[in-house]
């Protein structure tokens, strides 16, 4: 058990008067022995009296002054507790007073923004012209921009006080989040934006999912929101890869990709460490700055998973995610039409620090014949290079303590790597131009983006189990 500074003192400083009190005693014994066996002449033993009564007295006032100041202190830090109980007190009261006022707010904008989408839709049901269709169709896409930014607001504001919870149903991803691409789009298209969107679908798919659509689509209002706000010219993507399939489970990763300002490595760092201060200090010559970030990771780790960021500056950022649902209704089994391609034994070393990731990658190399061993970070791979054999490498190039390149660098420093030249595949759901030339500069074999194509997979397997096989 450790006990406050507070305490120790106090403890110390009765120590200290119990060994003055027994000193006193002890020498008022032996001052009464030598006057009572007249060892001692009287005068100087009522000296040594006056003496010793004058130091405990200036011994006593020392300590009864720092109990007083001791006392005031305490009653001051009292007073200020108080003071702080109060303060928090009106704190929530005023939490309490915008969170209703926000809430009212939300209503009374949206009651008539949704009688302002219900005429034009009224209106697009009568004759107009091209022009008029065109005018009505801005005006539906503006409003339900700004209906979109009041949800994102209210809702963020849910998260952040705690109040939410998922609510799971089964849905239908390419249905339910292609009309709101659409308003994105137009929103992209007012800055000068490309924007497209794609969902990568198993043609033989013949089942639902059970999630949280309303939550899924707050992260992505959130991060597409942003990447149209930081974007000044390019493009925007936005990439829903529903292919993996484990047993009963379906993995399904959001892509949000950008080309506009990225962000140094420093604040990709401090995102993940404080959002909610990156949220505020984000760029400040961009009005808003980096909305629902914080609100996003919560989310994201609320539904089982993590939101993950690759970005350099003034090349652009992914932010990525992906989330572990279960099949529902009418499954059906899928055929295998992915038929190992790997004939003979082949160990894969793979590094990467998202453990939904790992899945993924397991899923796909397992069902190619792979036999794979994975890695939480840099560190974790150079050791597991130098204790065991494998015929390939998966590096994940963004990771912590240790990145990919470092990683790498350190396996080929080694004098295994000297004798064996193991292949190293680069991994990224940014495939930057900075760092694919840092990548071929440093002697990585070959560069892999994410989501990964099975194609893509199956060629490198091939080509590098060839060459190892022939080896």
């Amino acid at each position: 058990m450790r006990f406050p500074p507070q305490k120790i003192k106090s403890i110390k400083v009765r120590k200290i008067l119990s060994i003055i009190i027994f000193f006193s005693i002890a020498t008022i014994l032996l001052l009464g022995y030598f006057f009572v066996e007249n060892k001692a002449d009287m005068r100087n033993i009522a000296l040594v009296l006056f003496v010793f009564a004058i130091l405990q007295v200036v011994i006593l006032q020392y300590f009864f002054k720092n109990q007083l100041k001791n006392d005031i202190i305490k009653t001051s830090l009292r007073n200020r507790i108080e003071e702080l109980k109060l303060s928090l007190d009106e704190a929530n009261k005023m939490a309490d007073y915008k969170s209703i006022y926000l809430a009212n707010m939300s209503y009374e904008i949206r009651t008539p923004l949704s009688t302002v989408l219900g005429m034009l839709n009224m209106l697009k049901q009568t004759d107009l012209d091209d022009d008029q269709k065109a005018q009505v169709e801005i005006a539906e896409y503006s409003s339900k921009h700004l209906l979109q930014l009041v949800n994102m607001v209210t809702n963020n504001a849910d998260v952040e006080t705690g109040d939410v919870k998922l609510n799971l149903m089964s849905i239908d991803l390419k249905s339910d989040l292609s009309s709101l691409f659409k308003v994105f789009e137009y929103q992209a298209w007012e800055k000068g934006l490309q924007f497209d969107f794609k969902f990568l679908l198993n043609k033989k798919r013949r089942f639902s999912l059970l999630g949280d659509s309303i939550r899924i689509q707050q992260v992505l209002i959130n991060l597409i929101n942003n990447a149209i706000k930081f974007t000044n010219a390019g493009k925007i993507s936005i990439i829903i890869d529903q292919t993996i399939s484990i047993d009963d489970d379906q993995i399904v990763t959001f892509y949000v990709k950008d080309t506009g300002i990225g962000l140094r490595p420093s604040e990709v760092k401090q995102i993940f460490e404080d959002s909610k201060k990156f949220d505020t200090s984000l760029r400040r010559d961009y009005r808003g700055g980096g909305m629902g970030l914080s609100v996003s990771h919560q989310l994201v780790k609320l539904m089982g998973s993590e939101l993950k960021l690759e970005s350099k500056e003034n090349e652009g950022s992914t932010f990525y995610f992906s989330l572990q649902l279960k099949k529902t209704m009418n499954i059906k089994a899928e055929e295998d039409v992915h038929k190992p391609i790997l004939s003979h034994k082949f160990n894969v070393l793979v590094a990467e620090d998202n453990r939904m990731s790992q899945k993924v990658i397991k899923f796909l190399l397992e069902q190619q014949g792979a036999q794979c061993t994975f890695v939480n970070n840099g560190f974790e791979a150079v050791e597991m290079y130098k204790s065991s054999s494998f015929d390939l490498i998966f590096m994940d190039i963004y990771m912590p303590d240790m990145d990919g390149y470092e990683a790498t660098e350190a396996i080929q420093g080694t004098k295994k790597y000297s004798e064996l030249n193991t292949p190293i595949i680069a991994v990224s759901a940014s495939a930057f131009d900075e760092d694919i030339l840092k990548a071929k500069q440093i002697g990585i074999n070959d560069y892999l983006s994410k989501p990964i194509e099975v194609l893509k997979l199956k060629e490198l397997l091939i080509k590098y189990s060839k060459k190892e096989h022939h080896a």
